[in-house]
């Protein structure tokens, strides 16, 4: 190693993303949120393959995500977007209305989304140091 090399990859500090990772991982925010009603809607509208329908899309999205902008980030911004749609949509109003019921689908839907978002987080790619086909310490 010579005296200007700083080590691996995966010791360097963190660095703010570029703006356009910061406006990728904003969309991919809003499409998780947009996932989220979707499937909300869905789900309860043709149960058993609307339930799988929407659980599919939302894993699409995490994963998709998580390759379009090759980072664990692609997977979470999405994830982030989806739980914070539904648990808003999971809130009564002062009506009394709410769009889930209490019924097994709607909490395999919740609790099956959340289990992909995490899924999806961990199969996405973590920061890999570029290099050769061959061996690293060659």
């Amino acid at each position: 190693m010579s005296s200007d090399d700083r080590g691996s990859v995966l010791a360097q500090p963190l660095q703010a993303p570029s703006a356009g990772r910061a406006v990728a991982l904003l969309g991919l925010v809003v499409l998780g949120a947009v996932a989220g009603l979707a499937g909300a809607l869905v789900q309860a509208g043709w149960f058993p393959g609307g339930l799988l329908l929407a659980l599919a899309g939302a894993a699409g999205l995490f994963l998709g995500g998580a390759r379009a902008v090759a980072s664990r980030s692609g997977a979470v911004a999405p994830a982030f977007g989806w739980v914070v749609a539904v648990i808003f949509l999971t809130a009564s109003r002062p009506e009394g209305d709410f769009l889930f019921g209490a019924g097994g689908g709607s909490y395999l839907f919740l609790l099956g989304g959340m289990a992909l978002a995490v899924i999806c987080a961990t199969m996405g790619f973590g920061r890999q140091p570029q290099a050769d086909d061959a061996r690293l310490g060659k």
